[in-house]
């Protein structure tokens, strides 16, 4: 058998897996990408270690195959920083950093510090690849581990500063497995048992409630989901990683539930009998806190983790099982259960939601200069083209996205920052990558864009045609009522020098990057600038000067 090296092995592996991108800052694995050349593999080039993890992780999320993201030795610090956003979404990126070699440890060699550790806490699986003969066997459980059960992180770390153990040749073939080429790798089936008294449970209950959450996503289910909802007469709440398994104008539609929500999808929780939980951690914000639903109400689980069953309520039914298979079980049997009339929750839930629209109404329609937030994301929703992925930041991003961008076309989607501010611009220009046909936008706070703003020439250089509207209220103004406490009521001095901004034109930051610009500051001129930069052909950045003052209302609790 004729010898390849361990870079060929490795650019014939990401080939034959279905990797079209890969996101790196040199110098990695040189031969490996020079081996890409004639394979399809673009190389993508950036400027920072953490957002090749977050272009990476949006690639991933957006596509369901796992995201590639490189970074030499001194920069794996930085790229396993980035890595948390994608453990906490759940989201298979596999990262490749460079290591020490046996012959320069503990003797001082140039930029070398041990770091293999820092990456436990933010992958499923860590392994060091100090042989060529070892980078198959390990790419192999690197994709096993990324994309079996619940999706997570793996890093290779490849001995070399900048991975140059690879470069060794091996007798060994190329082995793909493609079953884990995507995920889920698997679809577990749940015990029939769990099925039949879930279905019980559902059947009785007068005030149920369906909460989704990302796992419904990762495994497809969102149509499975939908079915149950309408066949059995029961509102559907999601979290903000499901958001879109159920369009906003639905009239069994809660809306997004927990810290970053909706008051109507809270008081849905809250007031229901019986929450049946699909494809979610229960962790603390899709609960806000353990508040939504609180102690003592009923609980049916689904999951494909087991360790996630039960963790944060004491469920009445534990039901293991991929969220696409587990819920078109419990479909077919609870068709034949007899179910009890909900006529008069649906009622009062629908007057939830009209409650909450009604009080949002002025806001969402407001012709206030500076703009209001809420008046921005109903223009991106009413513009947003049917196939159209809204990409979002955190913080006061998270909120105002989730709450007010109205998705209304079951082919539109919504994908999230899962922890670091800052996450979006960059994650969009991985879902960008992945699904290069589809209209992505990107909404961000001024704060989060300035983080990765140097990937604009990313963008450009390499026509990754983004749009990205920058709420621009110059400060990070969700920080305000935080100081105004800790100054005991009333900030004075230079307190504004902690969360103010200077005014910088980001459509001229953007034309100078080789972007289009354009600045907005009249809500009359939104839709037009939106379509025309869906039109245009080019990454474009909008600068949408909002009102500093502006704040998204606290959750709602009993």
């Amino acid at each position: 058998m004729p010898q390849k090296s361990g870079s060929r092995i490795f650019a014939e592996f990401l080939a034959d897996s279905g990797v079209t991108h890969v996101f790196f800052l040199p110098a990695i694995m040189l031969k490996g990408l020079a081996e890409m050349e004639d394979l399809g593999i673009r190389r993508v080039m950036v400027h920072g270690e953490k957002a090749s993890a977050y272009m990476a992780d949006g690639y991933a999320r957006a596509s369901g195959r796992p995201g590639i993201c490189m970074a030499q030795y001194i920069g794996a610090s930085n790229l396993s920083a980035g890595l948390r956003d994608a453990k906490l979404a759940s989201s298979p990126v596999i990262a490749i950093t460079g290591g020490p070699t046996p012959s320069s440890r503990y003797r001082h060699a140039y930029q070398e510090l041990e770091d293999f550790t820092q990456f436990d806490p933010v992958t499923k699986f860590n392994a060091r690849v100090d042989d060529a003969r070892r980078l198959p066997d390990l790419l192999r459980q690197a994709f096993r581990e990324a994309t079996s059960g619940c999706p997570g992180p793996a890093h290779l770390q490849i001995a070399g500063p900048h991975a140059q153990v690879a470069e060794g040749r091996t007798d060994l073939d190329t082995i793909v497995e493609q079953r884990f080429t995507r995920v889920p790798a698997f679809r577990p089936e749940p015990e029939p048992e769990a099925i039949r008294e879930a279905a019980r449970l559902l059947s009785r209950a007068t005030r149920p409630v369906i909460v989704a959450g990302g796992g419904v996503i990762s495994s497809g289910a969102a149509a499975e989901v939908l079915a149950l909802a309408e066949a059995l007469n029961i509102p559907l709440a999601t979290s903000m990683n499901a958001k879109g398994t159920i369009v906003d104008d639905h009239r069994l539609s809660a809306g997004v539930v927990g810290t970053y929500s909706r008051g109507c999808a809270n008081r849905t929780v809250v007031g229901a009998d019986l929450v049946l939980f699909i494809g979610s951690h229960t962790g603390g914000q899709v609960t806000h806190n353990w508040q939504v639903p609180p102690r003592g109400t009923r609980v049916i689980q689904i999951d494909i983790d087991p360790a996630e069953l039960g963790r944060n309520y004491v469920n009445a039914v534990s039901v293991l099982g991929d969220a696409k298979v587990a819920t078109a079980r419990l479909l077919d049997v609870a068709r034949g259960e007899p179910q009890a009339d909900r006529s008069g929750w649906i009622e009062e839930v629908g007057g939830f939601v009209k409650q909450w629209r009604a009080e949002m109404e002025p806001f969402l329609s407001s012709s206030a200069r500076p703009m209001r937030p809420e008046r921005i994301c109903r223009a991106i929703g009413e513009t947003l083209p049917p196939d159209g992925v809204v990409v979002t930041d955190t913080g006061h991003s998270g909120i105002w996205s989730s709450t007010m961008i109205d998705l209304r076309h079951p082919t539109q989607r919504f994908i999230r920052c899962a922890g670091s501010m800052g996450w979006g611009f960059p994650g969009s220009l991985g879902v960008k990558c992945a699904l290069p046909d589809r209209p992505v936008l990107c909404w961000s706070g001024d704060g989060a864009f300035y983080y990765h703003i140097a990937e604009l020439e990313t963008a450009a250089r390499y026509g990754i045609n983004v749009v990205t509207v920058v709420n621009n209220n110059s400060s990070l103004n969700q920080e305000i009522p935080l100081f105004d406490k800790a100054y005991g009521g009333e900030q004075r001095g230079r307190a504004d020098e902690m969360w103010r901004h200077s005014n910088i034109n980001f459509a001229k930051v953007a034309e100078s990057f080789g972007c289009v610009g354009m600045r907005v500051e009249d809500p009359r001129d939104l839709d037009g600038a939106l379509r025309e930069a869906y039109a245009a052909n080019r990454p474009v950045v909008i600068d949408a000067v909002s009102d500093e003052r502006a704040m998204a209302k606290q959750p709602w609790l009993p």
